[in-house]
């Protein structure tokens, strides 16, 4: 595979031999089953299981999927299947999956197949907990530290033949270590370097060279910028955009999302991919929906003219039934006559019912298929809180502090804050950023120097500390406020994007997004409001409609904003005033 590609909403899945394939999609459908059969026919127990097994996983997300609705459960199933975790009897087969509308299919992409190896899968979110240790070094977290292991045995004299096994063809592994390690800025480092001394940013990196050193054909990668400061972000897109072989990437990041030459959606409307980075992908998103309204519309307006063409239809059929019964009567007709001739009527009147009921069913399936297509949008509104703050008075007031825990030119800062001010602040990791914020919010206290803040002041970090994950959000919010009846909280949240179940339930069993939502409602719909709000990394484990959701719902706050994005474009929607800079000659204040 020499092109690169990406998934955003959880899923995509690349095929080599089929992907320019300009057959028809059912054809498709059928060819990839007969490969599966073959393939299942011509290979050994062992394989065949392995092969059965990793359909059957696929199989068991489309079923939850199309029961439940839900995406943000399904990329443990798909690494699982493409990572080669119910592969491991069957080395060597498997080179890629298809799923396409929820129907799924194994396919082998070229014939040698003794020459295919399984993809690799980093799962970057496994890395702090399993490897960042005091026992592990980069060799470990580059995967190559148990042949570097057994090369040094074998230098030592050993002859043991799983020595000679591990090393294979790699005699030359750690000159190719250190070669990745300095291509990729981090030549400061070698293989024997404690990988717990390591950044997230710079233990994710290093993972990515033990890909580069796997000659894996496919990479996958979980949300891989989390927690990455804008330095470790660049450097990332960088590696990536070196990776010759096969990538998906799952990814909420619309900086990395930009850098990338497709992007494949899954959605209640099923796979859809697009061609183009981020800004094509959101256009062509716009313009779909654009174009689904105005089907829905087209289709409302076609009922509204069948209904009126029955309506009149029917009066004319009913005055003519009148006119003939008024002309019989006249006419001096015989009574069985007469009955025949109203049967007649009310038999082409029951005809002309059935038929009007039938064409009606089928305006509303119009309609109702039309409705479908259309992505309906999560509409956020936040109520202005009625923070009362005059744009000059000061809200927080550092005189010569001296952060705690930090060192280097951004331990002292001068900082004043004003009424209405919406600050960024931003910088490498470690800087003092989120230190910063915990003194700000009193949580911590400066070495020395004076610290002033309003008493009206919340802190929001990314555990969510003031949510209590055991207590419903309405039955919280209604504690922050009591001044406000449950109805119109009910509504409040509601407007936040949270209905009637999610607000009675324990908070701790919502998704990422519907807690920050719940934290923030809590904060700023409680009395009296916050006249300062500190948050550390708001977005992170967002999907990307919850972020534009906290986008919105912080554009409306009224109050002193002070927020630590690693995001651009997170904090490039959120009308800031200011930005305030950790570098090399301390914290540097400019307009935003």
């Amino acid at each position: 595979m020499t092109e690169q590609y990406s998934g955003v909403a959880f899923g995509i899945l690349i095929i080599r031999q089929y992907r320019e394939s300009t057959e028809g999609l059912q054809a498709f459908r059928q060819r990839a089953a007969g490969e599966l059969t073959k393939l299942r026919q011509t290979h050994g127990d062992k394989d065949r299981k392995a092969l059965i097994d990793a359909d059957n996983t696929l199989a068991a997300y489309a079923r939850y999927y199309k029961k439940y609705n839900k995406t943000y459960h399904v990329l443990p199933q798909i690494e699982s299947a493409l990572g080669g975790k119910n592969l491991n009897d069957a080395p060597g087969l498997i080179q890629a999956l298809l799923l396409t509308e929820l129907t799924t299919s194994l396919l082998i992409a070229g014939h040698d197949l003794q020459r295919l190896t399984l993809p690799l899968v980093i799962d970057v979110s496994q890395h702090g907990e399993r490897y960042l240790t005091a026992d592990t070094c980069v060799a470990s977290l580059a995967g190559v530290r148990h042949i570097l292991d057994a090369l040094s045995r074998i230098e030592s004299g050993s002859s043991a033949p799983e020595d000679f096994e591990a090393v294979g063809e790699r005699w030359d592994i750690r000159q190719r270590l250190q070669h990745e390690l300095e291509r990729n800025g981090l030549g400061y480092l070698d293989a024997t370097t404690p990988a717990n001394i390591l950044s997230g940013g710079e233990a994710m990196r290093v993972a990515l060279i033990s890909a580069m050193l796997s000659e894996a054909d496919f990479l996958i990668l979980d949300e891989p910028s989390n927690h990455l400061d804008r330095p470790n972000r660049q450097a990332l897109i960088k590696q990536l955009q070196r990776w010759p072989r096969g990538l998906l990437i799952v990814s909420h990041d619309r900086q990395v999302l930009e850098t990338m030459a497709r992007i494949v959606e899954l959605s209640a409307q099923g796979l859809r991919s697009y061609g183009g980075n981020y800004t094509a992908y959101a256009q062509n998103k716009a313009q779909e929906r654009q174009n689904a309204l105005q089907r829905l519309e087209q289709r409302k307006l076609e009922r509204q003219r069948e209904e009126q063409a029955m309506q009149e239809q029917r009066q004319r059929q009913e005055r003519r039934q009148a006119r003939g019964n008024r002309h019989g009567k006249e006419a001096n007709q015989a009574r069985i006559l007469l009955d025949r001739q109203k049967a007649r009527s009310e038999g082409s009147a029951g005809k002309l019912r059935r038929l009007h009921a039938a064409c009606r069913q089928q305006l509303v399936n119009r309609v109702s298929e039309a409705a479908e297509q259309v992505e309906h949008e999560s509409l956020i509104t936040l109520h202005v809180s009625p923070v009362v703050q005059i744009a000059r008075r000061r809200v927080a007031q550092l005189d010569t502090v001296v952060l705690p825990f930090v060192t280097g030119p951004c331990r002292r800062i001068n900082l004043s804050l004003r009424g209405q001010q919406r600050v960024g602040v931003v910088g490498p990791n470690g800087c003092g950023k989120s230190t910063l914020l915990k003194v700000l919010a009193g949580q911590l206290t400066p070495l020395s120097g004076v610290s002033n803040v309003t008493p009206q002041c919340v802190y929001l970090d990314q555990r969510l500390a003031n949510l209590d994950p055991a207590r419903p959000a309405l039955e919280q919010l209604q504690a922050a406020n009591r001044t406000i009846g449950e109805g119109e909280l009910r509504m409040r949240l509601a407007q936040l994007g949270l209905d009637a179940q999610n607000i009675v339930t324990p908070s701790g069993s919502l998704s990422g997004g519907e807690r920050l939502k719940a934290a923030l409602a809590c904060v700023l719909y409680a009395d009296p409001p916050p006249q300062l709000l500190l948050l550390d990394e708001p977005g992170n484990h967002l999907d990307l409609p919850s972020t534009l959701a906290l986008e919105t719902m912080l554009r409306s706050y009224r109050g002193t904003l002070v927020v630590v994005s690693h995001d651009d474009a997170f904090m490039d929607n959120l009308a800031l005033t200011d930005r305030l800079q950790a570098s090399e000659q301390g914290w540097l204040s400019a307009p935003w």
